[in-house]
C-alpha cells in the first residue's frame, strides 16, 4: 500500500509540475506524446480536464461517465473527488498547441494538438495497426460466446431513472431521494388490535417497482413488480450477489453446489 501511494504521488507531483512549469524533460524512454497523454485512452489529450483535489488531468470525453455516477472516484488514484470541481484545463491545452512530436508511423513533426488527426490519417501508422496480432483466446473453446449477457453491475433508478448506480449506491439514492417523497409513498390503513379503537394509518415507504437487480440476475422477471421497492432493497440487497453467485451455471447447478458445501461445513 505505501508503495503504491508513493507510486501515485509521485505521478501527481511530476503532473502538476508539467502544468505548472511547460512540458518537463522527458523521463528516459518517454516521449513527449506520452507526457501528454490520457491515462484512459492512451491518445494526446483532448478537451483536457482536471480534477481540483487531485490534479488529476484526463481528456473531457474520457472522464464523462465517471462524472454521472454518485459517488466519483478518479480512474487514476482512485480518490474520491467533487464532480463540481472539475475544470478546463487551460494550461495543458496551450502547451499541446505549443509543442510538437514525430509521429510514430511516419516521424513527421506535429503539433500535438493536431496529433490525433494526423495519426488517423497517416498511412504508415494504419499499416502498423493492420499488422497488429489479432486477439485471440488463451483456451480455445468450442462453447459459443453469449454476447447478451446483461449488465450486472451498475443500475438504473426505476423511479427518477439516476444511471450508473452500483448495488450500494442504488439503496444509497432511493433512500435519500426517494424515502420521503410523496410521488413515491402510498398511504396503508393499518387496523387497530380492538374494534373499539379507531383504525390508524400509515406510510409505507414506497410504491411498486421493478429492482433493476433483480431483473438483471439469471433468474430475474422483468415483468414482476415488488410491491414495496425501498424496503425489498434494504432487505434483499444489503449483499452483492457477486459474493455468492456463479452466473455460469443454472438454477439446479447452483442449489446441488449450495447443498454439497452445507453438508461438507456440517
Amino acid at each position: 500500500m505505501a508503495m503504491f501511494r508513493n507510486f501515485v504521488s509521485a505521478a501527481q507531483l511530476r503532473q502538476q509540475h508539467q502544468q505548472q512549469n511547460g512540458a518537463a524533460a522527458a523521463a528516459p524512454g518517454e516521449s513527449l506524446e506520452s507526457q501528454f497523454s490520457c491515462p484512459i485512452c492512451l491518445e494526446v489529450y483532448h478537451k483536457p480536464v482536471s480534477i481540483a483535489s487531485c490534479a488529476h488531468t484526463f481528456c473531457g470525453d474520457c472522464l464523462q461517465p465517471c462524472l454521472q455516477v454518485t459517488s466519483p472516484l478518479c480512474p487514476l488514484c482512485r480518490m474520491p473527488f467533487d464532480p463540481k470541481k472539475v475544470d478546463k484545463s487551460s494550461s495543458v491545452e496551450k502547451q499541446l498547441s505549443s509543442y510538437k512530436a514525430p509521429c510514430r508511423g511516419c516521424s513527421k513533426k506535429v503539433t500535438l494538438v493536431k496529433m490525433r488527426s494526423h495519426i488517423s490519417s497517416c498511412t504508415k501508422v494504419q499499416e502498423q495497426m493492420a499488422n497488429c496480432p489479432k486477439f485471440m483466446p488463451v483456451v480455445p473453446t468450442s462453447q459459443p460466446i453469449p454476447s447478451n449477457i446483461p449488465n450486472r453491475s451498475t443500475f438504473v433508478c426505476p423511479y427518477c431513472g439516476a444511471r450508473n448506480l452500483d448495488q450500494q449506491e442504488l439503496v444509497k439514492h432511493c433512500m435519500e431521494n426517494h424515502r420521503n417523497d410523496p410521488n413515491k409513498v402510498v398511504s396503508v390503513k393499518k387496523s387497530s388490535k380492538t374494534s373499539s379503537q379507531p383504525s390508524s394509518s400509515f406510510k409505507s415507504c414506497s410504491k411498486a417497482a421493478v429492482c433493476p437487480v433483480c431483473s438483471a440476475m439469471p433468474w430475474g422477471d422483468p415483468s414482476y413488480k415488488s410491491s414495496n421497492f425501498l424496503q425489498h432493497l434494504l432487505h434483499r440487497h444489503k449483499f452483492s450477489y457477486d459474493t455468492f453467485v456463479d452466473y455460469s451455471i443454472d438454477e439446479e447447478s447452483a442449489l446441488q453446489a449450495a447443498l454439497t458445501l452445507s453438508l461438507s461445513e456440517n
